[in-house]
């Protein structure tokens, strides 16, 4: 198995994917037909459910918060 490179994707290509999959669109076809990991599908879709939004320091939770500043 190769090792995969690592892909940066828009905020814009995110919203589209977890549209498709809110749609109705199954994970697993959404994951194959664009060649994503399912952990970063499901972290988008997590963060979108939880946030609205795919930025990390959007969807911390405050005890990460106050780590990270310390």
């Amino acid at each position: 198995m190769t090792k995969r490179e690592r892909r940066t994707f828009s905020k814009e290509f995110k919203e589209q994917i977890v549209q498709l999959h809110l749609s109705g669109k199954p994970r697993s076809e959404i994951i194959k037909e664009y060649e994503l990991t399912p952990s970063a599908f499901d972290t988008w879709v997590r963060r979108h459910k939880s946030t609205g939004s795919f930025e990390e320091k959007d969807n911390r939770t405050p005890e990460q918060d106050e780590l990270i500043n310390l």
